[in-house]
């Protein structure tokens, strides 16, 4: 009758390791999900970077018309 259990009842040193490979793979999955974010992330920052960089040289060609009001005031 004791034999019957014993095929019932999960041997002590397997959960363990069970827990161990679970825990593993979910940190392996959370890392690979932060680093899927962190190179979005990546990829915004150069965009907005180059549109940053095109806006501002667009903006040094175009002419300073508050600057005309500073000299003539600066003149009196």
């Amino acid at each position: 009758m004791s034999d019957d259990f014993r095929w019932y009842v999960p041997r002590p040193q397997l959960i363990p390791e069970a827990l161990q490979i679970y825990n593993v793979t979910r940190e392996f999955y959370w890392e690979v999900q932060q680093r899927d974010e962190f190179e979005c992330y990546c990829e915004w920052y150069r965009s907005t970077a180059v549109k940053h960089q095109q806006e501002l040289q667009k903006m040094q060609r175009d002419i300073n018309v508050l600057g005309w009001f500073y000299r003539k005031s600066n003149v009196n």
